[in-house]
């Protein structure tokens, strides 16, 4: 049994019930109109595939698009994280068509795991971008922000890209700090998560405010503030590791 992950337009198409389509379930016609296409598992040529359907081009009847970010609830997260690894590999084939070096065309390498360019034999692999995600406490409180781009109302831990020469404790301190203008201590690693939105690599950690009083940055977040575990306000539930910080620090800090 091998599923066909099939994206149109950034979303991932699946039957109406939800689940993921098996590739003996597809029409021929679709299949072979696909952009791009290819293996989601290095050196299984038999296992599951990926596939890019051209924007506009009408789905079968029984099948739907559906934004990537919600269909955790229909699929599980075990899939969630499948289709985000699908996801990965097709964005990254699609941006990479030709070569940043010379210029000719780039054709996929399977012994590499690599594009590879025709003329020059530059590989480019896929593109994997660290950010760090992070929960501060002070006094039993948790740091929150809301981002410029959130709903009303909602909040999260603070969150920011890795830059280049930086270590991982060298970003959270940075972030941090741009974010909120507090200096924190103690940093420790949580957990780590793939979040194919669309190429990072999530690294969890925790840590300590050392010094300093809250100065959102206005241009990333429009609030921060200090919450306890019975004031925390509304924040993203869904697999993603902003919520399992949260809900360890809720965890660690309720008495029952």
């Amino acid at each position: 049994m091998s599923f066909y992950y099939i994206f149109q337009d950034g979303r991932i198409v699946l039957k109406k019930d939800g689940s993921i389509p098996l590739k003996e379930e597809l029409p021929r016609w679709l299949t072979e109109a696909l952009e791009n296409s290819g293996y989601l598992d290095k050196n299984e040529k038999e296992g599951d595939r990926w596939g890019e359907l051209p924007p506009g081009r009408a789905l079968p009847e029984g099948y739907a698009a559906m934004e990537r970010r919600g269909c955790w609830t229909a699929v599980g997260e075990e899939q969630f994280f499948r289709i985000g690894k699908a996801f990965h590999l097709m964005d990254w084939q699609r941006l990479h068509k030709f070569c940043g070096r010379c210029g000719a065309r780039n054709s996929f390498d399977p012994n590499e795991g690599a594009m590879k360019c025709a003329a020059c034999g530059e590989l480019f692999y896929p593109v994997i971008s660290p950010a760090v995600i992070v929960s501060v406490e002070k006094e039993g409180k948790i740091l929150l922000g809301h981002g410029v781009n959130f709903p009303a109302g909602r909040y999260s831990v603070l969150a920011g890209f890795v830059e280049p020469g930086e270590s991982i404790e060298e970003c959270v301190a940075r972030e941090i700090y741009e974010e909120s203008k507090i200096r924190v201590k103690n940093i420790k690693y949580f957990a780590s998560q793939p979040w194919p939105f669309p190429r990072s690599l999530m690294l969890g950690l925790t840590a300590e405010w050392e010094s300093g009083e809250i100065s959102p940055d206005k241009t990333e977040v429009s609030d921060v503030r200090w919450f306890a575990p019975d004031e925390i306000p509304d924040y993203y539930r869904g697999v993603s590791i902003s919520a399992r910080l949260i809900e360890d620090f809720i965890r660690r800090h309720t008495k029952y």
